[in-house]
């Protein structure tokens, strides 16, 4: 029987934040500890959660450049207010929640859930400890909350600033991924015959992210006009992306929401990425080279900046760039060591261990 409760703060901002979260409490039920996933955006009063996620949603895909303006400054200016009305907001229905069916702690696996269990903290309005366990690569400062009890980062790099910013203790931990990344099992001959590649193909994924968001088409003819290479376009739900580019035809394989993705990857020869998120580490789990391409703005060409800081990726300025990258993991020892960087990250303790028998 479960012997301790966590509760896990989300938001569901796409797919990255709730797929970490769902399988970080898989794990912790399998070690008895019972693992609670609530959505922060459920937390705000008046459907705002709502309007929030299908705004972000419309500002990605219509209008990425006013995320850049806020992203500027709100998520990496010094100058932006401290604490957002958003954030007292759901603070008020946590701390209802956590009082109903109190957990031994919070773990937040979104930014704006890092800030409410923070402000609480901070104001002794939450009386179990709250870690926050980061799943971008670049660290923004709504992440910070020096309220907060512990930070788990995906590198090094990330848990030093963290530490400096906030003067709280921070740690690596491995990223949350399904075990199906690690062992897909699936034979790369059927997997192309499935999504009707020949076998020769050289397969290339262009994610877009739960939602479809980017460049992608332009990606896509980037490796067409190669002759080299077949994108292979994963569009997430977006429909009318897929529709598009199926109507266009010329080469391209579109995807629509996939389950497979772990079979995908063992029969890709890279992943072309623009959001620097969970399909990066998934990648990486897989030992797919991963490669950042026309990154969107914000928390996506920040991290794939960081990637490539870190040796995780290679971030590709142009088309020239993107396919020298791909053409230089046809040499098997460069593949290697690029391959060799990504899964070094599952080397570091598991998130699910550290959280279980917290040290903070």
């Amino acid at each position: 029987m479960p012997t301790r409760r966590l509760l896990i703060l989300s938001a569901s901002m796409g797919a990255g934040h709730d797929g970490v979260a769902g399988e970080l409490a898989r794990r912790l039920a399998t070690g008895g500890v019972d693992a609670e996933v609530i959505d922060v955006l459920d937390l705000l009063p008046l459907r705002l959660g709502g309007a929030l996620r299908w705004w972000y949603g419309w500002m990605m895909r219509t209008a990425p450049w006013l995320y850049a303006v806020i992203y500027r400054v709100f998520f990496v200016s010094d100058r932006a207010p401290s604490t957002s009305p958003l954030t007292a907001l759901a603070a008020a229905r946590l701390e209802r929640l956590v009082r109903r069916r109190p957990p031994a702690a919070v773990v937040s696996t979104f930014h704006l859930a890092a800030q409410v269990t923070g402000h609480l903290r901070e104001r002794g309005r939450l009386s179990v400890t709250s870690t926050v366990l980061l799943t971008d690569f670049a660290v923004h400062r709504l992440w910070l909350h020096p309220g907060n009890d512990g930070y788990l980062c995906p590198t090094a790099a990330a848990a030093l600033g963290v530490t400096a910013a906030t003067g709280r203790p921070a740690s690596c931990h491995a990223p949350v991924v399904r075990e199906e990344f690690r062992r897909p099992g699936a034979d790369p001959a059927q997997v192309r015959s499935r999504i009707g590649a020949r076998p020769d193909d050289r397969l290339v994924l262009i994610s877009t992210g739960a939602w479809g968001v980017g460049r992608a088409e332009r990606t896509a003819r980037v490796l067409v006009r190669s002759g080299r290479y077949v994108p292979v376009v994963l569009c997430g739900n977006n429909g009318r992306l897929l529709r598009r580019l199926r109507g266009a035809g010329g080469g391209v394989v579109a995807l629509g929401w996939r389950d497979d993705l772990p079979e995908l990857m063992a029969a890709a020869h890279a992943v072309v990425d623009n959001a620097a998120g969970l399909t990066c580490t998934e990648a990486l789990a897989a030992g797919v080279p991963v490669i950042s391409y026309l990154p969107i703005p914000g928390h996506g060409r920040a991290g794939a900046r960081a990637m490539a800081r870190a040796g995780l990726s290679v971030h590709a300025s142009d088309a020239a760039s993107l396919l020298g990258a791909l053409d230089r993991l046809a040499d098997s020892s460069e593949r290697d060591r690029q391959i060799a960087r990504g899964t070094a990250l599952f080397s570091s303790p598991p998130a699910e261990a550290l959280l279980a028998h917290p040290t903070v």
